[in-house]
């Protein structure tokens, strides 16, 4: 039986390949590294467990990680906040969820992300009519990006299987000079055999189109014209399909001591990437995460992410390896977890402290 099982599963993620690789050779023009402000990661948790994350998510977080999760979300509700920073807090990234059980076979959720860029500073009127610098002419506006992702997970007749899914509707906005409005699926599959935790997600796997529109006035126009820069057109941007497999293993030792061991291998399809393992047709980044658990209360975690040949100024080529750690304490239906992490790209970013918040809402029992 167990054998039929993961011949279904591979049957699965085959299918799924499958789809990505024909939408992605469909494809071939489009920009990398669209939206990738949902390449970040939510929830400390995972942070510091590397993103080695998708087969051992059970969360309210599994509405971005792995919607086939939700399952594993107890309690009637349960609500997940994020706060990180970018660059000394110049940009700041903001993550809210919830996640309900239906019933015992189904589960949904709702999660919002914001990376944005507040208050930067627009010159375009700096100098007036007459030709003179006036700074109280200077004005602010803010860049960022919202993704709003409604998530759905069910269980399947064949034990320990599961599916999942989102809908994501994506909204980027530059001031009052340009936004975009775009839509999204992910599909996803989760099998538990024994004390194994098989995952497979597929993201955007009918890619999602970002239809960009402008608001230019003349005056912006002008200057733009007289600085050299060039003037943006309504334009779609389209985010190609990524597969991301996971397995994970739980280890007990004891009454105490639990430990999970986790892999995620996140595959994209628009070109080469600076990835461990890359080529033409695909570029795979490998992920590796622990955690250990002291009576279901304390959590250390660790974790490698970011594997890349990076080459120096005398042309020697080394390998590169960022590391996460983290920490997690649950009391009764609160979780507080911590992660350093550099959640962005550690050749350019600093690291930084991320904290996020889980807490698990029951209904009183009637009297």
């Amino acid at each position: 039986m167990n054998t039929v099982k993961m011949k279904g599963m591979r049957s699965a993620v085959v299918a799924l390949s499958t789809a990505i690789l024909s939408q992605a050779f469909a494809q071939t023009d489009a920009p990398k590294y669209s939206n990738e402000f949902l390449a970040i990661g939510v929830g400390a948790r995972a942070l510091g467990m590397g993103s080695a994350y998708t087969a051992s998510v059970g969360d309210v977080t599994s509405g971005y990680w792995n919607p086939a999760g939700l399952l594993g979300v107890r309690g009637d509700l349960q609500v997940g906040a994020m706060h990180s920073e970018y660059f000394a807090g110049i940009a700041k990234y903001d993550y809210v969820g919830l996640a309900k059980p239906i019933d015992s076979t189904s589960a949904i959720g709702f999660s919002f992300i914001r990376f944005g860029i507040d208050n930067i500073p627009n010159t375009i009127d700096l100098i007036d009519p007459s030709g003179n610098i006036d700074y109280d002419r200077i004005t602010s506006f803010s860049s960022a990006d919202h993704a709003f992702i409604l998530s759905y997970a069910r269980k399947l007749r064949v034990p320990g299987l599961r599916v999942g899914g989102n809908a994501k509707v994506i909204y980027r906005r530059v001031g009052e000079f340009g936004k975009a409005w775009g839509f999204g699926l992910d599909a996803a599959a989760r099998y538990d055999l024994d004390a194994w935790r098989f995952s497979a997600v597929a993201r955007d796997i009918t890619s999602t189109f970002n239809a960009w529109s402008y608001t230019l006035d003349q005056r912006t126009i002008d200057v733009f014209t007289q600085t050299g820069n060039e003037i943006p057109a309504n334009s779609v941007e389209v985010t190609l399909p990524r597969l991301v497999l996971g397995v994970a293993r739980q280890f007990n030792f004891g009454k105490k001591f639990g430990l999970i061991a986790a892999a995620d291998l996140e595959n994209t399809f628009d070109g080469k990437r600076n990835t461990f393992i890359k080529s033409s047709v695909a570029s795979i980044d490998p992920r590796l995460g622990l955690e250990l658990g002291y009576a279901g209360v304390i959590f250390v975690r660790t974790g490698i992410s970011n594997i890349q040949r990076v080459t120096d100024i005398s042309g020697k080529e080394s390998l590169s390896i960022q590391p996460n750690m983290g920490i997690g304490l649950k009391i009764r239906s609160l979780a507080i977890d911590y992660a350093l992490t550099d959640i962005g790209d550690n050749s350019v970013a600093l690291y930084s402290n991320v904290f996020s918040l889980r807490f698990d809402l029951f209904k009183r029992p009637s009297s």
